[in-house]
């Protein structure tokens, strides 16, 4: 089939490089012309495991291509994917202008029938929203508009798109029901679900999915402040739940709070969706409340153990990222770390693999970038672990006893036992587990 996709951040390159590894022909628009030409030189411009080897092997097999005329993309694609950015307003709300000016360009250059998707995560009524936009200077026999919410998780992205869970698509025409089916029909060779249903219903999954997916882990860091002044171990307590079917093991994981380009503002987006229509969503409130503290929880513990005046004191920070195996630092609750240690007076060394270069843009020399994890200990009076990376889970402890002036750790991650730490001499602080 002949796609194309508008838009190659996170969600329209992963889309567009895995159509084509199917078999598809995937053209690729973007505004940014040395973005462009960039990828049409075969440099790819995100971190994502396993992406890269299918893009270079793609472009050389001719079947992903990248432009900056939408007019040759509206051309090229039976089926053109609206992969574009929906940031969060001052009001919470998802900003809607890049795809509705896409909508209304394509309106004027579409010459004979497209399914148009909206695969960016946008608010209830966007279709109808985008279908208005398109019908200003089209014909309705024309175009369809259909909703397909992406459920990519960074770091695994590849795999739940090759493999999906299940796959949403909100539809009222037959016409282009049988499009989309044929497209991802082999995707859901195992037997996984493609779910049909009406647009506003696709586009309200997607929020729901991501928000609830937030409360989990929400209320399990509530779980795990709980367990601190309970002197209850929330590793026992996550493990006492997670094996009830009814509720899962996964995202269970206490920490230093949620981040990322998409729970942040899909929760906003949600909450704000609710107060337009005068329904108070208590949940969300909480959620959104409670997050905004647990991302302080680390930075709130080293100014407790030094004193709120940080001059003086060098603080190791081992993680970046919002999660391992991304370099996206949307909404990282090591940001919000940093700031807080720097208004203090601290001075910070960091190590994170991927995301050093994207921090070094937003603080470039407030803080020092470390060549591996162990130089960033070099004269450091505390480590802070803000990132589960797999190279952080199993360190030389001795040598890190070696290079910190005090053996202080505080773990936002849990990686470490704390039985084991206090052994080892370290000073221990973990969420939600007795020492």
């Amino acid at each position: 089939m002949k796609i194309t996709v508008v838009g190659t951040g996170y969600v329209g390159l992963v889309s567009g490089t895995c159509f084509a590894e199917t078999g598809n022909d995937v053209l690729c628009v973007d505004i940014d012309t040395a973005k462009v030409k960039a990828m049409q030189n075969g440099e790819i411009p995100i971190y994502e495991p396993g992406l890269e080897v299918l893009f270079h092997r793609n472009i050389d097999k001719n079947r992903l291509k990248f432009t900056t005329s939408l007019e040759e993309g509206a051309a090229h694609g039976e089926i053109i994917f609206l992969a574009l950015p929906t940031p969060p307003d001052e009001d919470g709300s998802a900003d809607l202008k890049y795809i509705l000016q896409v909508a209304n360009d394509l309106s004027k250059i579409i010459t004979d029938y497209k399914v148009i998707v909206d695969k960016s995560t946008v608010p209830v009524g966007t279709a109808e929203k985008v279908h208005a936009a398109l019908a200003t200077n089209l014909s309705e026999d024309l175009f369809d508009v259909v909703s397909n919410p992406e459920f990519l998780r960074e770091g695994v992205a590849v795999q739940d798109f090759m493999k999906p869970d299940r796959v949403v698509i909100g539809t009222s025409s037959e016409r282009a029901e049988k499009t989309m089916r044929r497209l991802y029909d082999p995707f859901v060779r195992q037997g996984n679900p493609i779910i049909f249903m009406d647009e506003r219903s696709a586009e309200m999954t997607k929020y729901a999915a991501n928000s609830f997916l937030a409360t989990k882990i929400t209320f399990m860091n509530e779980i795990a402040n709980l367990c601190e002044l309970t002197k209850a171990n929330v590793d026992m307590v996550r493990k006492g739940i997670g094996t009830d079917s009814r509720i899962g093991k996964r995202f269970l994981f206490p920490g230093v709070g949620y981040g990322g380009s998409c729970f942040p503002k899909d929760v906003q987006a949600l909450h704000k969706t609710s107060n337009d229509h005068g329904y108070e969503f208590k949940i969300l409130d909480s959620v959104m409340e409670v997050n905004s503290s647990q991302k302080l929880i680390i930075a709130k513990r080293i100014i407790d153990k030094f004193g709120p005046d940080l001059s003086g004191k060098t603080i190791a920070l081992w993680g970046l990222a919002f999660k391992p195996s991304t370099d996206d630092i949307r909404e990282a609750p090591a940001l919000y770390t940093i700031d807080l240690l720097l208004e203090a007076g601290a001075k910070i060394q960091a190590y994170d693999p991927e995301a050093m270069e994207n921090v070094a843009e937003k603080y470039g020399d407030k803080i020092n970038f470390a060549e591996d994890q162990y130089q960033a200990l070099d004269n450091a009076d505390a480590l802070a672990i803000l990132t589960e990376w797999n190279v952080f889970r199993t360190p030389d402890f001795n040598f890190i006893k070696s290079k910190l002036n005090q053996p202080i750790v505080f773990d936002g991650r849990n990686l470490f036992n704390p039985n084991d730490m206090k052994e080892l001499g370290f000073e221990y602080s973990s969420i939600g587990r007795p020492v």
